[in-house]
């Protein structure tokens, strides 16, 4: 086999010429076919292996039924391979801990959360909005004139407490967020200039992010945010009739021509990073190909990323199961296109996959779902942390406050739990290491239950990263440099 990372250290048991019986751990690999190749997925470290003639042979031989190393194996073998072939194919997979019997590496660890290592800020800068998305989550949203504001005390007591728990010369991330963060712009130029000057001072480098629908963009608006550096993300749901269809004013008017003309000022305007746009996708607002045309193409943002509106039961915006399935069958086809243009050294800008080909890159292996509780927290009007800014008003137990600091015990607590997905459908799932049973948020609004595993899309979540693996494969063979010149420098920004 061939490897596309460094094997999982194992420690040897047993001796050496022992016969026993062994036996695949089938929630340990997954294969997909490719072109004719078998490509396995190594699921404890979401690494990929193409197999070589012996491995695809013990493999094959192992499904069929248990054997002996010694005997029955290389009985079963012998036309085709030697025993010394077989057996570094079979120390191979036990380092890799994809066979049981003979030497085999340890489960992975857990991670111990102590609630410490902070290194992104949310603040819910406003509860007010001057839209009235149908399909907004948001608990504590409310119209603009009953908008309760962050004030500057609880902002900088925000910021303070970040760059404390900051390490030196490590970035920081504020996010300012709401609500419409723009209708609170005195309160985020202020929090800006104080943070900067307080991360200068700690030496630390402090980074700022900002959501936007983008109604109130003004030249010095832009003009601000490009001179601090912003990572901005527009919500913008595609094409006018796509994009009316839910995201009004309060009164009830769509919003597109407002917020085309404002998004094609920032991006002639915008040189600072790239900017991308945010689709919620809801019944009627399901042609991914058309959205991902508008947005990257008309209008030129540099990326597009889709979420799907699942959470709740709520059947004006929520998608059925039919019109999700309609959703990934789209993002396939996107992703179809996606990896044509990579093959040819392109980035077309299709977020969702791109971040799932960076996570494969990176061999990622998630313990919880996100960052939330670890690393990441959102404050709200009252300076109370909450796990996200989806959290924010919401039922949910808070985690101390700015004032008197973070509830590392109730937090740590709260993580470690979500660890534990004993007796679950993720325990043995393929795609535990990148899923790690799904938005904490989703689960909350749909279950009750933020540790609730997103069981209503499993099969389609499944299906997506089995398309990944192979659109993965395809790159990694055909044109590796992509990687290099579109996913590591991700890291760098």
């Amino acid at each position: 086999m061939e490897l596309t990372s460094d094997p999982v250290d194992a420690k040897a048991q047993g001796k050496p010429g022992t016969s026993m019986t062994i036996q695949l751990i089938e929630h340990n690999l997954h294969e997909i076919a490719i072109d004719g190749r078998r490509v396995l997925f190594h699921i404890p470290t979401s690494a990929l292996f193409e197999l070589d003639p012996v491995g695809e042979a013990v493999i094959d031989a192992l499904r069929t039924k248990s054997v002996s190393e010694g005997d029955a194996l290389n009985k079963v073998l012998a036309r085709h391979f030697d025993a010394d072939q077989v057996k570094d194919t079979l120390d191979e997979l036990r380092q890799l801990n994809i066979v049981e019997g003979g030497p085999r590496s340890s489960p992975q660890a857990k991670s111990e959360i102590t609630g410490e290592g902070l290194t992104t800020l949310i603040l819910n800068v406003n509860t007010g909005c001057n839209l009235s998305c149908t399909y907004c989550y948001k608990e504590d949203l409310t119209a603009p004139a009953d908008g309760d504001l962050m004030d500057i005390e609880t902002a900088k007591r925000s910021v303070e407490l970040l760059i404390e728990q900051a390490k030196s010369g490590e970035p920081v991330n504020l996010v300012f967020f709401g609500g419409e963060p723009l209708t609170n712009m005195r309160l985020i130029r202020e929090t800006v200039a104080y943070a900067e000057d307080k991360a200068a001072d700690a030496g630390v480098v402090v980074d700022f992010t900002l959501t936007t629908n983008a109604t109130l963009l003004t030249d010095e608006i832009i003009d601000f945010l490009d001179h601090h550096h912003f990572g901005l993300t527009v919500s913008m749901d595609g094409p006018k009739a796509l994009h009316d269809r839910n995201r009004k004013t309060v009164g009830g008017k769509g919003t597109y021509d407002v917020v085309a003309r404002n998004v094609r000022r920032l991006l002639s305007k915008y040189r600072s990073r790239p900017v991308g746009a945010r689709v919620t996708l809801t019944p009627g607002v399901i042609d991914v190909h058309a959205i991902h045309d508008h947005l990257v193409g008309e209008l030129g943002f540099h990326e597009v990323g889709f979420s799907p509106a699942t959470a709740g039961d709520n059947e004006i915006f929520n998608l059925n199961e039919q019109e999700l399935a309609e959703v990934f069958d789209g993002m396939k086809a996107l992703g179809r296109l996606y990896m044509e243009g990579a093959l040819r050294g392109l980035n077309i800008g299709f977020s969702n996959l791109h971040q799932l080909m960076t996570d494969l890159h990176e061999g990622t292996r998630k313990l919880i779902p996100c960052g939330a509780g670890v690393g990441m927290l959102a404050v709200d009007k009252e300076g109370k942390f909450n796990l996200c800014h989806r959290f924010t008003g919401s039922k949910v137990p808070t985690f101390g406050d700015v004032d008197n600091g973070l509830d590392q015990v109730a937090l740590s607590k709260f993580v470690n739990d979500a660890q534990d997905r004993t007796d679950t459908g993720c325990a043995t799932c393929r795609i535990r290491n990148l899923c790690s049973g799904g938005c904490y948020h989703e689960s909350y609004a749909r279950y009750g239950d933020p540790l609730h595993p997103t069981y209503h899309y499993c099969d389609l979540m499944r299906d997506w990263v089995d398309f990944g693996l192979e659109v993965y494969t395809r790159i990694a063979s055909e044109n590796p440099e992509f990687f290099a010149n579109h996913i590591e420098p991700r890291r760098a920004n």
